[in-house]
């Protein structure tokens, strides 16, 4: 499945160090796993997930989902083994921390070939270097990292995530720039339902792809909010109708529910039926 075609509706983080948390993943109703190796793994616990999530990938079982491996930092003693582990393995993609600049996407890109490589924006300096990032020709995805955001910026969490809108803004339009993914940072508070969906919907309406999770019963509200809806795919279906009979009548443009309806909106209406197409793939 295409890189951005390819549903990114929930992207849940998994420890590689629990082992009971790797098995369970596989019949989760995620879209991707990041395979954590980084934050979510403690220091003296770092070698042996490496070797545990690998050992784990090998063996399979995560049909349709894509698989995103969070390495350590190449300023750590650990970065350099994370990558070597995985070099050849089954993966969409290595997900890189603390991107501040396209020199830290070079820097993983020498070390493995022929993977994806994807960026944690998680830094001002990452956000106001956002389109030299998502310009390196190996990136394919950028994560938002915002409660490293939130410490680095020194800013308050708030409803409406004022504070960074501007650093999440920045990294979306890089990313529609290149034609990458982009996903949302995480909702901490994974019993509040009400706050993430509002979260969500903010985010989609933003528009990114979809947003990252820390727990799986974040999963049924993430997906439902970044699907098309019932009545979006109605829509879509009545505007390509309409602008493919005026076109036959040598008209440029259509009427659908009171509204003009032209080429640049067929595009988008072809864009939700492909992604509700990929969704109902990935379900079915």
């Amino acid at each position: 499945m295409d890189i951005v075609a390819r549903p990114y509706r929930s992207v849940l983080y998994i420890p590689g160090s629990k082992e009971r948390a790797l098995d369970k993943a596989r019949g989760l109703a995620a879209d991707a796993i990041i395979f954590d190796l980084e934050d979510a793994v403690a220091v003296e616990e770092k070698p042996v997930a490496r070797a545990l999530l690998a050992e784990t990938l090998k063996s399979g079982g995560y049909g349709s989902r894509a698989k995103i491996v969070r390495i350590n930092g190449l300023d750590t003693e650990w970065g350099r083994d994370d990558i070597a582990a995985f070099v050849g393995a089954d993966i969409d993609a290595i997900l890189i921390p603390k991107v501040n600049g396209a020199a830290d996407v070079q820097a993983v890109a020498e070390l493995i070939p022929d993977v994806a490589l994807w960026a944690m924006m998680e830094t001002p300096r990452g956000m106001l270097n956002a389109a030299g990032i998502a310009a390196h020709p190996r990136m394919q995805g950028f994560v938002m990292g915002t409660n490293d955001l939130a410490k680095e910026m020194k800013c308050r969490f708030r409803p409406d995530r004022l504070p960074m809108l501007t650093g999440l803004s920045l990294c979306l339009m890089a990313a529609r720039a290149e034609g990458i993914v982009v996903v949302d940072g995480v909702y901490n508070a994974f019993r509040d339902d009400e706050g993430l969906r509002a979260e969500c919907e903010q985010g989609r309406d933003m528009g990114f792809d979809g947003k990252t999770l820390i727990h799986p019963a974040q999963l049924a509200i993430a997906n439902a909010a970044f699907a098309p809806t019932e009545a979006e795919i109605d829509l879509a279906r009545r505007q390509i109708a309409a602008y493919e009979a005026a076109r036959a009548e040598g008209q440029g443009v259509a009427v659908v529910d009171g509204k003009i309806v032209e080429n640049l909106h067929i595009v988008t209406a072809k864009e939700t039926l492909a992604k509700a197409a990929a969704i109902a793939e990935m379900e079915g």
